[in-house]
């Protein structure tokens, strides 16, 4: 026990010596050369400073297309190359076809036979050839109908629907045209965003490149440099969004003009506001011509309904030769057949068919009464987002150049030391969306202009 005491006391002088402080002077005891040495701690990094204006990469900018329209020429080769126009162009040739077999109910029918027929042996009687073992008949039917209303019926049907295929391919290009015009104005859209971007992004890096000149200086902060940077880097951000949607504005314009690649605008189309139109300018409409055809044909189909219960008559005559003859047939023969056909009972399937041809009617009325209801619709709320766009543009301008004439007051007062750059920063942000909603705001005034032209059909011309 005794020993155990004083090891324990011994132990307790060692520590006592180890832990003096430095000013007692006394030698520090000898490491134990079993314990690893410890490795110092890292010391702190330092952030890194923000790169100079020569350092930073160059603002983006939109990467060139392979061709540039003018809007004009982009609604003339649409219009001629889209692959819905040659669409609508083979509709055509389907209802010409379709007429040109309708027709055929107005010529004769002209049928050739041949027939060769060889027996086992030769047929007869008392050394009479009745038959001969290899006999050729070569024979001709000709027919017309001499009567056939319902069909004659049909083949006027056929001439209005080439009509209608005509007007529908008006209808197509049409769309065509709108289609293009609104992929037209998305570019000349996503270039007036890439243009308030881009200098929202120069107004960012010069106001960076002054606060890290101040804090080199010794007279800014590195929150003030800070602030700047993120202000920088956010619209730098934008920036690059804007321009991936301007590519797939040009990629989309591109495949309505089937380009090989993106297309860009060649200008800003001016489209003028039309003044006071004639009563009759909805007749003029494409859409409502093509109503109007399709009511005209479905009217026309109605009142041939009666034709189905008119008798059919046929007149047919067939010559035929027979070599070699045999005894009971002559080498040439002839026959002409008149026949009639008159329906009595057909279990009310005509009925049917007329009953049909009623509702298919009324349909088209009812849509064409629709389509003119909004037509004037459209008509209206087009005069009307004229005038509304047209103010809230104006606006817009006027609210993006205060904006810009605050960034440059906040900016001499604060490098008068007047303010801090978190006004700067805020006035910059301020600005940046002013100028995006004044280029917003030009969108949707052309955009209206547009609308009212297709209202009243006057695009495309």
């Amino acid at each position: 026990m005794r020993r155990f005491v004083r090891a324990a006391a011994l132990d307790a002088a060692v520590v006592v010596v180890l832990a003096a402080p430095v000013a007692a002077q006394t030698p520090p005891a000898p490491a134990p050369t079993a314990a690893p040495a410890q490795a110092p701690l890292p010391a702190p990094a330092q952030p890194a400073p923000e790169p100079t204006p020569a350092q930073m990469p160059p603002i983006p900018a939109p990467m060139p297309a392979g061709q540039t329209v003018t809007f004009d020429d982009a609604v003339r080769i649409a219009t001629e190359k889209s692959p819905d126009a040659a669409r609508a162009a083979q509709v055509i040739l389907r209802a010409e076809a379709v007429l040109q077999g309708a027709r055929g109910v107005f010529l004769p029918t002209v049928n050739a036979t041949a027939t060769t027929t060889i027996l086992n042996e030769e047929r007869g009687f008392q050394g009479q050839v009745t038959q001969p073992q290899t006999q050729a008949a070569f024979g001709a039917q000709v027919g017309f109908p001499v009567l056939a209303a319902s069909r004659w019926a049909q083949a006027t049907q056929a001439a209005d629907q080439v009509a209608i295929a005509r007007i529908g391919r008006d209808e197509t290009r049409r769309q065509i045209a709108l289609a293009v015009s609104q992929a037209y104005l998305a570019v000349i859209n996503q270039h007036r965003q890439v243009s308030v971007n881009t200098r929202a992004l120069e107004n960012g890096r010069a106001h960076l490149a002054y606060a890290s000149a101040r804090l080199q200086a010794g007279a800014g902060s590195r929150l003030n440099e800070l602030r700047a940077a993120q202000e920088a880097s956010t619209d730098e951000v934008l920036l690059e969004a804007t321009l991936l949607l301007l590519r797939r504005a040009q990629e989309a314009l591109g495949v309505l003009l089937v380009a090989e690649g993106p297309v860009d605008t060649a200008a800003e189309p001016i489209f003028e506001v039309p003044g006071e139109l004639p009563a009759t300018w909805l007749s003029g409409r494409v859409d409502i011509r093509l109503a109007d055809a399709e009511i005209a044909a479905a009217e026309r189909v109605r009142r041939d309904s009666w034709k189905d219960w008119v008798p059919t008559g046929t007149v047919s005559f067939a010559p035929q030769y027979l070599t070699p003859s045999g005894l009971f047939q002559p080498a040439s023969t002839w026959g002409a057949v008149v026949q009639f056909a008159i329906p009595i009972f057909d279990a009310g399937q005509r009925r049917s068919v007329a009953r049909q041809r009623d509702v298919a009617l009324e349909l088209t009325r009812i849509d064409r009464t629709d389509l003119e209801r909004q037509i004037r619709s459209d008509e209206r709320i087009a005069r009307e987002a004229v005038l509304i766009t047209a103010r809230a543009l104006a606006a817009a301008r006027r609210a993006a150049e205060q904006a810009n004439e605050v960034v440059r007051i906040t900016d001499v007062a604060f490098r008068a030391g007047a303010t801090t750059n978190l006004e700067v920063i805020d006035a910059q942000r301020r600005a940046r969306d002013a100028e995006t909603a004044a280029a917003i705001a030009e969108d949707r005034a052309r955009q209206a202009r547009l609308d009212l032209l297709v209202a009243l059909g006057l695009f495309p011309r």
